[in-house]
């Protein structure tokens, strides 16, 4: 069960650690990018941006990163996981709220852009793209910040993990203890050394 739960962690931060560094990168380059070209480009380009994106290497960890973060939870919860939990169910709000964000507020705005189809039959290009940049970035930037934030608490949430060991359990490199013999009454070194015994009546040195 151990296995299972490292397994899971890992590939529940691998791929939510794939989605904040995509919308990131939206947020500090793509758009950024686009917001110095014209009308035309930034319509065309994110048209084209919208359509290549839905394709398995993008849903497989987007809508797969859930139920991977759900099973990290459960498996925490039932299994020796106990000091990793919170930050995995953190992990898991933020996860959702992202999510909810994305579905709820950027996928309308790319499909109202979708709408307007070929830009190059559209006259009023600078109104459609004031209907769609500027919220759409800020809303990008929102999730971004909520999936790294998901991810930063899947990654602490791996070192506790790592740290944490069950009872009896020994660090890796320990050398193993010598057990140290017991002395009972009677042994020759139970009491220390042994002084000479001396005669009753010895005289006293002084």
């Amino acid at each position: 069960m151990k296995h299972l739960q490292t397994g899971v962690l890992l590939a529940a931060t691998l791929s939510t650690g794939l989605m904040a560094g995509l919308f990131a990168a939206f947020s500090y380059a793509v758009m950024p990018g686009l917001a110095r070209s014209s009308d035309h480009t930034l319509v065309e380009s994110m048209q084209g941006i919208n359509k290549a994106i839905v394709n398995p290497a993008f849903m497989l960890p987007f809508m797969g990163s859930i139920p991977l973060l759900g099973l990290a939870v459960v498996l925490a919860w039932r299994d020796n996981g106990r000091p990793a939990l919170p930050w995995l169910i953190a992990a898991l709000v933020l996860y959702l709220v992202a999510f909810v964000v994305t579905s709820a507020i950027n996928v309308p705005l790319n499909d109202q852009l979708a709408s307007v189809g070929d830009p190059d039959g559209v006259r009023h290009l600078a109104e459609v793209r004031a209907a769609f940049e500027n919220r759409w970035v800020v809303w990008n930037h929102v999730r971004a910040l909520l999936h790294t934030a998901a991810f930063a608490g899947l990654l602490w949430a791996l070192v506790v993990h790592g740290a944490h060991r069950s009872p009896g359990s020994e660090s890796i490199g320990t050398p193993p203890r010598t057990p140290v013999p017991a002395f009972h009454a009677g042994h020759p070194q139970a009491d220390g050394p042994r002084r000479e015994a001396q005669p009753h009546n010895a005289p006293i040195d002084r």
